[in-house]
């Protein structure tokens, strides 16, 4: 049997290919495959809505496969060259995907549920409406793919290569992107509920009317990013960097920001009574009509920023630097607390 065509033996069924994996010369099968030519080639089979649950497709060469609505779960896949396939609205649940080629394949509407695919290549290729709960996807590469109205909670995408992707109206409630690479993604009215994105890189990324309600945002990139109407309440942003970014009529109500630097940032009417801006590098912010009732900003540097307008009734400024801001129609009262504040004409309050 070993000396039959993949496809001829394909055609026996499951166990008939499973049994030929096994005898096949393990240099072939069962090491790393240096060489295209050295794998069991499926190239441009016709697989459609295939019955092939538990195969071992390992190492194989399935470029510009058609295997779409096909029954892929619990198969291992690991370094298998599926590029431009066709797995759209497959069934891979928990399928191995250990270092698999998908390049610009199609996996449209695909069940990916609960895989492992950790260093998989997914680059270019059409998620679109995929399902990735509790998928194991570390370090894996998805650079310019579409993934818009992906489920993907509870998946774990650390370390993850998303830059330039698109996210548009995904769920990631309680993902793990500690550490992701996300430039210019865009992940506009996504769902990110309670992510873990510390360290993530959202340089320049599309985050308008984005949920990152408590999410984990601790020592993220954000410079140049847009969160124009995002909400991240209760999120913690604590030594972020949103240097430039947009955050205009965001919603940060009791979100912890300690020590960020949001030089040039744009806070124009957010929302964010109650939060802690402690120690913030503010220069030149713009935070006009912001709401900032019972807000932290001890310490913090809001020289030459723009708080017109701004409602600092209950702050706490104490020791903060508001040199050469502008603080024209701002709100105070009794409970403002400004002691040891730098006022804009360098005098320092009582």
């Amino acid at each position: 049997m070993i000396d039959q065509s993949p496809i001829v033996v394909l055609a026996q069924g499951v166990l008939a290919w499973n049994r030929w994996r096994r005898v096949t010369p393990s240099d072939t099968v069962h090491g790393p495959v240096s060489k295209t030519a050295d794998r069991p080639n499926l190239r441009e089979a016709l697989l459609i809505r295939a019955s092939l649950a538990e195969i071992n497709l390992s190492y194989v060469d399935g470029c510009m496969i058609n295997l779409a609505g096909a029954d892929l779960r619990r198969a291992n896949l690991r370094e298998a060259v599926f590029y431009t396939a066709n797995l759209a609205q497959a069934q891979l649940e928990s399928a191995n995907l250990l270092g698999a080629d998908l390049r610009e394949a199609n996996l449209k509407a695909a069940n990916l549920s609960r895989v492992q695919s950790k260093l998989a290549t997914f680059s270019m290729a059409d998620l679109q409406g995929a399902n990735l709960r509790e998928a194991i996807l570390t370090q894996s590469n998805f650079c310019e793919a579409s993934l818009g109205q992906v489920d993907a909670c509870m998946a774990d995408l650390l370390g993850c290569d998303l830059s330039y992707s698109d996210l548009q109206n995904s769920t990631l409630y309680t993902a793990n992107l500690y550490r992701a690479r996300l430039k210019r993604a865009n992940l506009g009215s996504a769902d990110l509920r309670e992510v873990n994105a510390s360290q993530a890189n959202f340089q320049e990324a599309e985050l308008r009317e984005t949920d990152l309600s408590m999410a984990i945002l601790s020592l993220a990139n954000f410079v140049g990013a847009s969160l124009h109407k995002a909400t991240l309440k209760l999120a913690n942003l604590s030594l972020a960097n949103l240097c430039m970014a947009s955050l205009s009529h965001a919603n940060l109500h009791r979100a912890m920001m300690l020590g960020i630097n949001a030089i040039g940032a744009n806070f124009y009417r957010a929302k964010m009574n109650g939060c802690n801006l402690s120690e913030a590098d503010c220069r030149e912010t713009i935070l006009s009509e912001a709401t900032l009732r019972q807000a932290n900003l001890s310490g913090a540097n809001f020289s030459r920023a723009n708080l017109g307008g701004a409602d600092l009734r209950g702050a706490n400024l104490r020791g903060a630097d508001l040199r050469e801001a502008n603080l024209w129609d701002v709100l105070i009262d009794e409970h403002t607390q400004l002691e040891g504040a730098k006022l804009p004409d360098g005098f320092k309050w009582p």
